[in-house]
Formats: structure tokens, C-alpha cells, sequence
């Protein structure tokens, strides 16, 4: 069946202000785009826009997506303002909970904190005997208390593992915080498997997938096979969910510690709508966790400079890994200097004719980075949604002075890097309107100023492109995805708004009406129908 979509704004985003009247749709694909007069024949069904907004599907770049399902069902902690708020929501849950049941919560920023002061183990073991697990905003770093060290057969003679390392006081004894991978050792405790475990990260996974289709979601680029014990149990979740309604577009990148046994053991996907995607490594940290890896040491920190998660050694063996099977890299990048150790190894061994590899984040690069940057096949994997998180705290780290490309979204663009857009939920709201508002504002909508960094700001076509062409190009699917246009996917989502020419709070409040997949509306808002 034939279906035209018309009676609205459609931006076919191949060029800015570029529109059409009508899109005709069949077995999942655009069969053609132009006039109503000439399309209205051909169709067996008219779908009426309702004078609405229509795009190519926005996909999220970069997430984790049974992530942040799981966040849905955890404690909330993104709402906790100080170190004793923290505490009394702790307290507040681990009361119902049955004893020994562990409490795992998301969110905590000490950044927002108005007392500035994280929890000790000493106050957590006051308000909790439960062992309890609580991840910092950025997932860099946890807070614990003792039970959950009890668990993990952590004590103070235990050695940091590669990578990461346990917090200690001045006297040597642990504080509670874990970093980098030390957060591994304690989060493995309460991993689990089997059949029930299973259906709990499907669980997770619907309800990632329903609040992301909310916001007019189709698709998006996640990472979380290494995470969930064995790689079965999330790939199985995904075939259950994704696989089975073919109601989203996942590309699963694979982490680094099971790429080559999924490779090995044949792992199987359901493309296109489950899709291989390219190898995952951290090179360094976060900088809310001052672990993100600096040539220069911290402004508020002369002896901390970061910490690279791998050797040049490992660096190097992991990116030939990953071409011995044909495959790019896709790179968790904050600091510069992780940027400089994989720069050569990208140089060294290029990546197969026909990918790109991906560099994530990249917040801070210096200008002889960029230039090298600028001559590799890589998309930038941007999160603009991270400038009014780590505003204006990250300049206390990085200083006022310190010379580079500090979140330079706009830089990037005009260098004529490719870039997209993701939220690195759920480090971020999954909104993409939040994030579309960060890229264009650069400011948190109750700030009074005219953004940080203003120069770095993007237009609002710039910004919805990352969001759409951008993410099909991180995925090398430029010529199927990312566009309004004859043979491509027909993806779509339907806004009340007109991203492009409302106001700036307007793209705050903007709401999906419709969301569309291969032709299949997966979700409408209720008071929105033909």
C-alpha cells in the first residue's frame, strides 16, 4: 500500500530550508518526493500532517540505551542538591528495600551541590547496611559503601586495578569512590544470568525504547555488550525487543573485551534494524571525574593530569584488532591528551574503504590535533547537551587560558569534520530537543547571558542535521538514511513545531506528535490523529 504523507512542513534536510509537499511511502522505503498534484494518484492512503513538522528520523549517536532504561527504574539522584539531600534519598530508599538487597542509583553531581561536599563511606554506612552502588552523573565514577566493598572482597590492601583505581583517604583507607575501572569490580558483584536477568534488560530496553520513540526517537547508536555479563544477555534483549517489533534502528558498537568473540562466535543481528556496529574503547575519563587524560595538569589540580585507561601498547593492539576484522574504532575521547596517544594508531593502521571511524566527545583538542583530525575518514560523535551540564564549572579544571578547542561544535563544522549528535544517555536527558537547545543557545534556558562560548554556537539546520544526516553518516548509511528523499528509509519524526524558525524556548517545549519507522507509525501522541 502506497501511503502519502502530506499537508505539512517537510524538511528533506539535504539543504537548509529545502521542502517538500508530499512524500510517497511503501514497503518501508520513499518511493518519491514532490508536489501533491503529481504524487496524490499514485496513493492508496493519505496521511494528513495537520499543517505539523515532519524531518527525516532523528537518531541518537551515542547512548546506552539498557542503560538508560535502567536509570527509569533506579533511584534518581540528578534531583539531589547537596550531600545531605543525597543521604536523606538514600536512607528514604534503602528502607524499602529487604535486607542485604542492593540500592543502585544515577545521577549524583556534586557540581550542583550547594554544600559542594560528596557523602564518606562513613555517612553512607550510617544511613545504609544494604550494600549500595550510586554512579556519578558522568558513569566515570561511583560512591559506595563499606557493605558493597564487603561484597566485592575489596579492602584497603587491595591493588587499583589497570585503569582505574579505588578513592582513599590521606591515611590510605578507601573513601568510597571508585574510577574508571575500578567501578568494574565492585558492579560485576550484582551482575547476574540466566533467563530472569534477561528479561530484566528487556525490560530495560522497552522502556528505553518507548520514552526515545516519545521524543520522535527512530533510532540510535548504543554501546553496552560488554556490560551485562556474557554478550548474549543484552544481544538477546535486543533480539527480543528490537528484533522482534522491528519498531527502532539500533547500531550496537561492540566493546573491546567481546568484539573479537562476537566476531569469532558469528554473533547474529536482525539488519537492518539490529546492526553490527564499529569496536569500543575508552582512551581516558570524564572531567567531572577529573579523570579525563590533560598534557597539561588540572588548573585546580597541579598534580593531576587525568588517566589514560590503556597503554600506548594496548591502544595500539586494540586498533589492529579491530581492522584484522574489517572493522573501525569508535573512541571515547574527553582530554587531549587521550586524543594525541590514538591519533597515531588511527594514522598507523587506517580504516577499511567504506567506514569511518568514530571519535566521541572530543571536549577538548588542540589545534595541531584538528588539523590532524581533518585528514582521517572520522566522525565527531558530539554531545552539545555536555556545555550546559559542564558549564561553568569545567573551566575551574581546564582554566581560563589553556589553549585548544574547548566543546567547539561550531569549529568542528566550519573545519568540514562530520559530526553528529547524541546524548550519551543516560550521562544526559535523552531529549533531543534539549540537546538541538545547547547546540543553538549554548546556556541553560535560565541563564541570563548569551551563552558560553557564544562564537561556538549552531544554527538550528546545523544542529538538526546531527540529529539526521549526521547520525546516518556516523554509521556510513548517508545514501539510506538522514534524508527526506527517493529510496531512502522512510524514518520519520513529527514535531508540533518548526525546530528552524521557533523561538529558543519553543524548542524546549517541542513535542513529538508521530514517530515513524520503515512506514510504521511506532507511536503517536494520543491527541494527534488522522
Amino acid at each position: 500500500m502506497k501511503q502519502l504523507w502530506t499537508n505539512g512542513v517537510i524538511y528533506t534536510m539535504e539543504n537548509e530550508w529545502e521542502v517538500v509537499q508530499a512524500v510517497l511511502v511503501e514497503s518501508g522505503k520513499i518511493l518519491a518526493t514532490g508536489t501533491l498534484d503529481n504524487l496524490q494518484p499514485l496513493a492508496d492512503e493519505i496521511i494528513d500532517l495537520q499543517g505539523m513538522t515532519m524531518y527525516p528520523g532523528f537518531v541518537d549517536s551515542h547512548l546506552h540505551m539498557i542503560g538508560h532504561g535502567e536509570k527509569l527504574k533506579r533511584l534518581d539522584l540528578t534531583k539531589a542538591k547537596s550531600g545531605e539531600q543525597l543521604l536523606q534519598l538514600i536512607g528514604e530508599a534503602v528502607n524499602k528495600l529487604e535486607p542485604g538487597q542492593w540500592l543502585i542509583g544515577d545521577g549524583w553531581n556534586e557540581n550542583q551541590f550547594t554544600d559542594g561536599a560528596i557523602p564518606t563511606i562513613e555517612q553512607l554506612d550510617t544511613v545504609a547496611s544494604n550494600p549500595v552502588y550510586l554512579n556519578r552523573i558522568c558513569h566515570h565514577v561511583a560512591l559506595v559503601n563499606s557493605a558493597a566493598l564487603e561484597q566485592a572482597n575489596i579492602s584497603v590492601t587491595t591493588q587499583d586495578p589497570k585503569g582505574g583505581k579505588f578513592g582513599r583517604k590521606e591515611d590510605g583507607q578507601l573513601d568510597g569512590l571508585l574510577y574508571e575501572q575500578a567501578m568494574n569490580v565492585v558492579s560485576d558483584t550484582f551482575q547476574q544470568q540466566g533467563e530472569a536477568y534477561i528479561e530484566s534488560l528487556v525490560h530495560s530496553l522497552e522502556l528505553a525504547i518507548a520514552d526515545m520513540q516519545r521524543y520522535g526517537l527512530t533510532g540510535g547508536h548504543t554501546e553496552e555488550m560488554g556490560y551485562f555479563g556474557e554478550y548474549t544477555n543484552p544481544l538477546t534483549a535486543y533480539q527480543r525487543t528490537v528484533g522482534e517489533h522491528k519498531n527502532f534502528r539500533v547500531n550496537l558498537l561492540r566493546h573491546h573485551s567481546v568484539f573479537e568473540q562476537m566476531n569469532e562466535q558469528h554473533a547474529a543481528f536482525n539488519e537492518p534494524f539490529i546492526e553490527p556496529g564499529a569496536m569500543k574503547f575508552y582512551a581516558d575519563g570524564s572531567f567531572g571525574g577529573s579523570t579525563a587524560a590533560l598534557l597539561e595538569p588540572y588548573a585546580n589540580d597541579a598534580t593531576n593530569k587525568g588517566m589514560l585507561i590503556h597503554t600506548n601498547e594496548q591502544i595500539e593492539t586494540l586498533v589492529q584488532l579491530a581492522r584484522k576484522y574489517n572493522e573501525a574504532v569508535a573512541i571515547h575521547l574527553i582530554g587531549d591528551a587521550g586524543v594525541e596517544q590514538v591519533l597515531t594508531y588511527l594514522e598507523n593502521y587506517p580504516v577499511p574503504q567504506g567506514k569511518r571511524d568514530r571519535l566521541i566527545h572530543c571536549c577538548y583538542i588542540s589545534d595541531s590535533q584538528l588539523q590532524r583530525i581533518k585528514k582521517l575518514p572520522v566522525i565527531l560523535d558530539l554531545q552539545p547537551a555536555f556545555v550546559t551540564s559542564d558549564f561553568p564549572w569545567v573551566l575551574e579544571k581546564l582554566g581560563h587560558h589553556r589553549k585548544g578547542h574547548v566543546y567547539a561544535w561550531k569549529t568542528f563544522i566550519e573545519e568540514g569534520l562530520i559530526c553528529a549528535a547524541g546524548t550519551d544517555a543516560p550521562i544526559e536527558a535523552i531529549s533531543p530537543f534539549e540537546t538541538i537547545y545547547a547546540a543553538v543557545e549554548r546556556k541553560k534556558n535560565t541563564d541570563t547571558h548569551d551563552g558560553y562560548a557564544p562564537k561556538q554556537k549552531l544554527t538550528r539546520y546545523e544542529a538538526v542535521k546531527m540529529y539526521t544526516f549526521g547520525s546516518a553518516q556516523a554509521i556510513c548509511k548517508e545514501h539510506e538514511r538522514g534524508l527526506i528523499k527517493e529510496g531512502f528509509d522512510a524514518d520519520f519524526t513529527i514535531l508540533d513545531c518548526d525546530l528552524l524558525t521557533c523561538t529558543p524556548e519553543e524548542i524546549l517545549q517541542a513535542t513529538a506528535l508521530k514517530t515513524v519507522v520503515a512506514g510504521k507509525i511506532v507511536y503517536e501522541k494520543s491527541s494527534f490523529t488522522n
